[in-house]
C-alpha cells in the first residue's frame, strides 16, 4: 500500500495542488484505468498519448494510472478473452500467460500472427466491459476529486 501511496496517489494529488482540474483528473483517471485494460500489450501507451494530447488532459496523470495498473492488465488478458470466446460462441483456446509470453520470443510478428483470433476475442471482451467501466468510475471520481479539491484549497497557507 505504501507504494501505491507514494507513487499514484501522492503525484496525483500534487497535481490536484497544482491546479489540474478535478473533473479533468477525474477522466484521466478514468481513461488510463480502462484504455491502460486494453488487452494487447503495447498499445495502452501509444492509445492513451493519442487520447491525452486530443482531449488536451495531463499525459503524466493518464499514463501513470495506466502504468500502475499494468498488472491488472496482465490478470485480465484471459477473462476478457474466455468473455469475447462466450460472446462469439467459439471453442475456447488453450492460452495462458505464460505461453503468450513465451512466444513472444519468437518475435512480435509471429506472436500476433499465432495469437490473431485470442487478440480479437480478448478485444471484443474488453470492448463489452471497458466503456461502462470508464464512464462508471468518471462518475465516482468526479464528486470525490471535487470536494478534495476543495479540501486541498483550503489547506493552503
Amino acid at each position: 500500500m505504501d507504494w501505491l501511496k507514494k507513487r499514484l496517489v501522492e503525484p496525483l494529488l500534487n497535481l490536484l495542488r497544482q491546479g489540474l482540474a478535478p473533473r479533468d483528473l477525474a477522466l484521466c483517471v478514468a481513461l488510463g484505468v480502462g484504455v491502460g485494460l486494453f488487452p494487447v500489450l503495447g498499445v495502452s501507451t501509444p492509445a492513451l498519448t493519442v487520447l491525452a494530447l486530443t482531449l488536451r488532459l495531463n499525459l503524466a496523470a493518464i499514463q501513470l494510472v495506466s502504468y500502475a495498473i499494468a498488472p491488472l492488465q496482465l490478470a485480465l488478458i484471459i477473462p476478457f478473452m474466455r468473455l469475447g470466446e462466450i460472446v462469439l460462441g467459439s471453442t475456447p483456446q488453450p492460452m495462458t500467460i505464460s505461453a503468450a509470453m513465451e512466444l513472444l520470443t519468437e518475435g512480435v510478428l509471429f506472436a500476433i500472427v499465432t495469437l490473431w483470433d485470442a487478440i480479437i476475442h480478448a478485444t471484443l471482451g474488453w470492448l463489452l466491459i471497458v466503456p461502462v467501466l470508464i464512464f462508471v468510475s468518471y462518475k465516482i471520481l468526479v464528486p470525490i476529486l471535487l470536494r478534495l479539491s476543495t479540501t486541498l484549497r483550503s489547506e493552503k497557507p
